[in-house]
C-alpha cells in the first residue's frame, strides 16, 4: 500500500476523530462527580484540566509533526527513547484506550435502557431482564460487536454521523440554557453558585483528578498520524480544534448546569445525592421533558463516537506495536483492499468484551484509565523535552516540563486517592513486562535493531552514539575491516574507530610512521565520501590483546571487530577466546581479502542451530546490506540423517520465523539431512560469497567461537564473519526498562 493511499484523513475526519472521542462520554458521566466534589468550582477544575490537555497537545503535536506516523505516544518512545520503554507506553496506553472504550460502551447501554424504560415502560416491565443489568450488558457488546465489524471491513468511517449528531444535540442544550438565564431572574440564578467551592482548593484538585479523562481523546489523533493527509500541518490543527470545540461546549453547559439547571438549593447537595443523574435532571429543569430527551440522545451519540474513536485509536497502537514485534507479529495482519489492521480491530474488541464480561462494576477501572493516561501523557512531555534538547532548537523546554509535572502530579494524587487504581496499573504492567521478557523480547530486538540499520534517522533521535572498535595489525586490511565496520555500525550515528597496537621495542620510529600512513591511506580512502565518520587511533603497548580489551572497555565500544587471524597458528585460538571473555562488547570476528567490499556481496550463507542470541547483531548487518541492493540470503540448519519429519518441521517452522524477523531483503531457508555438518556447510560455501554465523554461548552469555565455527573457518576460505552478541536479553531488558524511570526524571531533574 501506498503512502498516498494510506493517508486518508484530512483536517475534517482528523478533529472529529477527536472531537468523537473527548465530548460526551466524559462530561456526562463525571459531571456530577465533579460537582459533588467541588460544587460549582467544578467548572474550574474542568477549565484547569482544558489548560493542562493543551500544554500536552502542544508536546503531541511537536512530536507529531516530526513523526508523523500511526501509533501515537508508543511511536514517539520508540523514537527518542528504546523499544523497551516503548513497549511499556504502547501496552498501558492499549489498556487505557480499551477500558475508555468499555466504560463508554456500558455508559451507552446505560443511557439506551434508561430511554426505553421510560418510552415503553410496559414493554419493558414485561421482561425485567432490561433493566436488571443484564440488558446494559447485552447493549455494551452489541456496541462494540458493531463498531468491531465497522472498523474491521474499512479504513476509518462509522463515527462522524454520530460525532457531529451529539455536538449539534449540546449546542441546543446550551441554547436552551441561554435562553432559560434571559426569561429567569438573574440575581436568583447567579445566587446558586454559592457556596462557589465548598471543598475549597482539595476540593478543585479532586474533581481534576477524577475528570481528567473527560478530556482525553486529542491523543487518538496522534495515534492514526500514519493515516493523516499533510500530516505536519493537519495534526496540529486537528488536535488544537478538537480541544478548543471540547472547551467550549463543556464550560458554558457545566455553567448553565449549576445556575439554570440548579435546584434552589445548589447544585452541591444535588450532586452528592445523585451524581448520575444530576445531568438529566438539570436539564429536565430548565428544557423540561424535551430537555431529558435531548440528554437521552446526547447520551448515546456520545458514548457511541467515544467508543468508535478509542476502538479505532487503540487498534493502530496495536497494529504499531505489532509490526515492531512488540506484540505478535500476527496482530499486525491488514484486511484486502480496506487496509485495515483487521486483527488488531478484533483484538481490541475481544479485549473489551472480556472487560465487560469480567468486570461488574468498572469504576476502579475507569480511575486506572484515568491514571494511565496521566502517566502516559507525562512521558510524552519527557520525550518532547528529550527531542528538542537533542535537536538544539530550545535549551530551556518550559511548556513540555510544566506539562510532566502537571500530568505528574495529578497521576500522583488519583493513585493514592484512588488505591485501586493503583493496583489495576501494577497489575496490568506486572502482566506486559512477563509477557514481554518471556515472548516478545527477541522478536521485538530483532526487529529494532533492523530498524536502526534501515533508517537513518532512528538511533539519532535517540541519542545513541556507538562506537565500533576495529583493530588493525596490517595495513593491507585496513580498507576491508573498516569497510565491514562501517557497514556493521549504526548508519547516522557514532563512529568507527580504527586502532594500531604498536609494540615499542619491535619496530622502529620510521616504521611506525609508515605503518600509520598505509592504515590512514587504506581505510581513509575507501571512504571519501565521509559516511563512515572514521576515526584512527594509535596506541604503544606491549601486549596487544590486553590493550584492545582496554581500549573497548575503557571507552564503552558498542562492537569490536577484529580480523581473523590464522587459526593454525599456535595459541591464537586461545587468544581470540581470552579477548572475547574480557571486553563488555559485541565481537564480530572477519576474515576478508584485501580490499574487499562487503556491499559488493549477493549471496550470504547464514548456517544457523535455532538460537536466536545473535540475532539483533545480524539482523543489523542484513538490513545495513539492504540499504542499497538487498543480497540473496540463504538460511540452513543441519540436521541428523535420521531426523523424523515432524522434527524437521518443527526446525523448519522455528527458522523461518528466525529468518523472517532477521531478513531485510530476499531469502530461503533449507533443512539439509547429513551426517557431517561441517562437509555440508563447505560444500555450500562454495558457492557462497559470505559466510555469516554466530558464536556459540557460554555460562552467563558470555559468546565464543566454538568448535563448530573453528572448523568451518579452517575448512573455507571465503570470507568469514563470525558474531557474537554480548548483550543478552535479561541485560537489555533491564537496562531498557531503567529508561522508563530514567526518561521521565532527566528532563525534570
Amino acid at each position: 500500500m501506498s503512502d498516498k493511499d494510506e493517508r486518508h484523513l484530512g483536517r475534517f475526519g482528523a478533529t472529529t476523530l477527536g472531537v468523537g472521542a473527548i465530548v460526551g462520554g466524559g462530561i456526562l458521566a463525571l459531571a456530577g462527580v465533579a460537582f459533588a466534589t467541588a460544587g460549582p468550582a467544578a467548572i474550574i477544575a474542568f477549565a484547569l484540566n482544558g489548560g493542562i490537555a493543551f500544554l500536552t497537545a502542544v508536546s503531541f503535536a511537536r512530536l507529531a509533526s516530526r513523526y508523523p506516523e500511526s501509533g501515537g505516544t508508543y511511536a514517539y518512545a520508540k523514537r527518542v527513547v528504546s523499544i523497551e520503554v516503548a513497549f511499556i507506553v504502547g501496552w498501558v496506553v492499549w489498556f487505557a484506550s480499551i477500558v475508555a472504550g468499555v466504560l463508554y460502551a456500558l455508559g451507552f447501554a446505560v443511557f439506551a435502557v434508561e430511554g426505553a424504560i421510560r418510552l415503553f415502560p410496559a414493554f419493558t416491565g414485561q421482561w425485567s431482564w432490561i433493566g436488571d443489568g443484564r440488558g446494559e450488558i447485552l447493549l455494551a457488546l452489541a456496541a462494540i460487536g458493531a463498531y468491531s465489524w465497522i472498523l474491521v471491513g474499512r479504513s476509518a468511517g462509522g463515527g462522524i454521523a454520530a460525532t457531529v449528531g451529539k455536538v449539534i444535540v449540546f449546542v441546543l442544550l446550551i441554547i436552551g440554557g441561554i435562553w432559560a438565564w434571559l426569561n429567569g431572574n438573574p440575581s436568583e440564578t447567579v445566587g446558586r453558585l454559592h457556596p462557589f467551592a465548598p471543598g475549597g482548593a482539595l476540593g478543585i484538585v479532586q474533581a481534576m483528578g477524577y475528570t481528567f479523562i473527560a478530556l482525553q481523546g486529542f491523543d487518538l489523533i496522534a495515534a492514526v498520524g500514519g493515516e493523516v493527509k499533510d500530516p505536519k500541518r493537519t495534526l496540529p490543527f486537528a488536535m488544537y480544534t478538537a480541544l478548543g470545540i471540547t472547551l467550549v461546549i463543556y464550560l458554558p453547559l457545566l455553567f448553565v448546569i449549576a445556575t439554570v439547571g440548579a435546584p434552589s438549593g445548589g447544585v452541591f447537595a444535588e450532586a452528592q445525592a445523585n451524581p448520575e443523574g444530576l445531568v438529566a435532571g438539570a436539564v429536565d429543569r430548565y428544557l423540561g421533558t424535551p430537555g431529558y430527551w435531548l440528554v437521552i440522545g446526547a447520551g448515546i451519540l456520545s458514548m457511541l463516537s467515544a467508543l468508535h474513536a478509542n476502538l479505532y485509536g487503540a487498534s493502530r497502537v496495536v497494529f504499531s506495536m505489532a509490526r515492531d514485534r512488540t506484540l505478535p507479529r500476527q496482530l499486525g495482519q491488514v484486511r484486502g483492499q480496506s487496509g485495515a489492521p483487521a486483527i488488531a480491530v478484533i483484538s481490541t474488541g475481544v479485549m473489551m468484551i472480556i472487560i465487560v464480561l469480567a468486570v461488574d462494576n468498572v469504576a476502579a477501572a475507569g480511575a486506572a484509565a484515568s491514571l494511565i493516561f496521566l502517566i502516559s501523557f507525562a512521558m510524552v512531555h519527557c520525550t518532547t523535552t528529550l527531542t528538542l534538547r537533542r535537536s538544539g532548537e530550545n535549551q530551556l523546554p518550559l511548556l513540555p516540563i510544566l506539562g510532566a509535572l502537571f500530568c505528574l502530579g495529578l497521576a500522583i494524587f488519583q493513585a493514592v486517592v484512588v488505591p485501586e487504581a493503583g493496583r489495576v496499573v501494577a497489575l496490568w504492567l506486572g502482566v506486559g513486562v512477563v509477557l514481554y521478557l518471556m515472548a516478545l523480547a527477541p522478536g521485538a530486538r530483532v526487529a529494532d535493531a533492523s530498524a536502526e540499520a534501515s533508517d537513518p534517522e532512528l538511533a539519532r533521535s535517540r541519542g545513541r552514539n556507538p562506537l565500533v572498535l576495529a583493530p588493525i595489525a596490517n595495513p593491507a586490511s585496513a580498507a576491508s575491516l573498516s569497510n565491514v565496520a562501517s557497514t556493521v555500525r549504526t548508519p547516522n550515528a557514532g563512529k568507527v574507530v580504527l586502532l594500531s597496537v604498536l609494540r615499542p621495542n619491535s619496530i622502529s620510529g620510521d616504521a611506525i610512521i609508515r605503518d600509520a600512513k598505509d592504515i590512514l591511506a587504506e581505510s581513509v580512502g575507501q571512504h571519501l565520501d565521509g559516511t563512515a565518520n572514521l576515526e584512527t587511533l594509535f596506541t604503544v603497548a606491549s601486549d596487544v590483546w590486553e590493550e584492545i580489551a582496554r581500549v573497548a572497555n575503557e571507552h564503552s565500544c558498542e562492537t569490536v571487530l577484529v580480523g581473523l587471524p590464522r587459526i593454525q597458528e599456535p595459541g591464537v585460538e586461545a587468544r581470540l577466546e581470552g579477548l572475547i571473555s574480557a571486553i563488555h562488547a559485541d565481537v564480530v570476528i572477519v576474515r576478508a581479502p584485501p580490499r574487499w567490499h562487503i556491499s559488493e556481496v549477493s549471496r550470504i550463507l547464514v548456517p544457523v542451530r535455532g538460537q536466536r542470541v545473535h540475532s539483533p547483531l545480524r539482523a543489523r548487518l542484513l538490513a545495513s546490506l539492504s540499504r542499497t541492493t538487498p543480497p540473496d540470503v540463504t538460511y540452513v540448519q543441519t540436521l541428523p540423517s535420521d531426523t523424523r519429519a515432524d522434527a524437521q518441521r518443527r526446525h523448519q517452522q522455528v527458522i523461518q520465523r528466525l529468518a523472517r524477523d532477521e531478513a531485510a531483503g530476499p531469502y530461503q531457508v533449507e533443512i539439509d539431512l547429513v551426517d557431517d555438518p561441517v562437509a555440508r556447510i563447505v560444500d555450500r560455501a562454495s558457492t557462497s560469497e559470505l559466510i555469516v554465523m554466530g558464536m556459540e554461548s557460554r555460562l552467563r552469555h558470555k559468546p565464543s567461537i566454538g568448535p563448530f565455527a573453528l572448523e568451518i573457518a579452517r575448512r573455507t576460505t571465503v570470507p568469514l564473519i563470525l558474531l557474537g552478541c554480548r548483550h543478552y536479553a535479561a541485560s537489555l531488558a533491564t537496562r531498557g526498562f531503567a529508561q522508563a524511570v530514567s526518561v521521565i526524571q532527566k528532563p525534570l531533574g
